[in-house]
C-alpha cells in the first residue's frame, strides 16, 4: 500500500513543478491531479505540453497516478450523459499521452423522480462504455464512491455490477456512509471486488475507523495508492509531513 496525494484541495494551488516538488520533499509518491486547478493540465493542452508533462513525472520520484474529473452519468437527459461521455474520452486519451494510469469519474446523486434502480443502470452503462474505450488506451477508470445517495456502498456496487467491465473500478472514498455501527468491514466487502484506488482524508477524525480501513486492505493484498484529499493548508509542506506521519502509524 502506497501513499499519495489529491491536488484537491491541499495542492490546488500550485504548479506542476510546486506539486512535484513538494511531493518529493515529504515522501508521497503519487499523486491525482483535480480538473481546474492551477496545475492547468487538461484535455486542451497541446501534445508537446502532454510530451512535456510525461518526461517531468518520468524524471521525478512522484507517479501520475491518475486524472480527478468532475465527469458525471446520473442525467436521465442523453444529451448531457453523452456530453459527460465523450469528455471522460478526451481525459482518456491525455492520461494515455501523459503517462497516468486512471481516469477518476464520479456519480453525483440520484435524479429526482427517476427510478433508482435506472438510474444505477443508466450510470453503469455509461462507464462500461468508456471503461470500453480505456482499455484500447491502456487507462482503467475508477469511480469515485460519491454523491447524495449514489455514495452509499450498496448503491456504488450496483453501479459497478451494471457496468459489468474488468476496466471499470472503484475509488473507495472513506464516507461517514461507509460506517456501521463503528465499522467499515460490511462497506469493504460490497466494494472489495472492484477496488482500485482510495481517497482518504482527515486521519485525525476519530469517528472514522481508519486502521480497520488500511487492515482490511492489507487483508485483501491491495498494493496500490491510498491518496490524502484533504482541505487547503497556509503550511502544506508541514501539514503532509505530519499526514505521512500518521498515515505510517495507522497503516504498520
Amino acid at each position: 500500500m502506497h501513499l499519495g496525494c489529491v491536488t484537491y484541495n491541499v495542492l490546488k494551488d500550485l504548479d506542476l513543478e510546486g506539486i512535484i516538488k513538494l511531493l518529493e520533499t515529504t515522501g508521497f509518491e503519487a499523486v491525482e491531479l483535480r480538473t481546474e486547478h492551477k496545475h492547468g493540465i487538461e484535455p486542451t493542452i497541446s501534445a508537446e505540453e502532454r510530451v512535456k508533462v510525461k518526461a517531468r513525472f518520468a524524471q521525478s520520484k512522484v507517479r501520475l497516478v491518475s486524472y480527478g474529473t468532475t465527469c458525471e452519468f446520473q442525467s436521465p437527459d442523453p444529451a448531457v450523459r453523452r456530453k459527460n461521455i465523450d469528455l471522460a474520452k478526451k481525459w482518456i486519451e491525455l492520461a494515455h499521452d501523459t503517462g497516468a494510469w486512471a481516469v477518476k469519474v464520479r456519480p453525483n446523486g440520484l435524479p429526482a423522480g427517476v427510478p433508482t434502480e435506472t438510474t444505477l443502470r443508466t450510470i453503469g452503462e455509461s462507464l462500461r462504455e468508456i471503461g470500453v474505450y480505456g482499455e484500447g488506451y491502456g487507462v482503467e477508470i475508477w469511480m469515485e464512491v460519491h454523491g447524495r445517495d449514489t455514495q452509499n456502498p450498496p448503491n456504488a456496487a450496483a453501479i459497478l455490477k451494471a457496468a459489468n467491465h474488468r476496466n471499470v473500478g472503484a475509488c473507495w472514498n472513506s464516507n461517514p456512509t461507509d460506517v456501521v455501527n463503528g465499522s467499515v468491514k460490511q462497506s469493504f466487502e460490497l466494494l472489495k471486488p472492484y477496488l482500485r484506488s482510495a481517497h482518504i482524508n482527515e486521519l485525525a477524525n476519530a469517528d472514522y475507523p481508519w486502521r480497520e480501513l488500511f487492515t482490511l486492505m492489507k487483508q485483501a493484498n491491495y498494493d496500490r495508492y491510498t491518496l490524502c484529499e484533504c482541505a487547503e493548508s497556509k503550511d502544506p509542506e508541514r501539514f503532509l509531513r505530519y499526514y505521512r506521519a500518521l498515515w505510517l502509524e495507522l497503516t504498520r
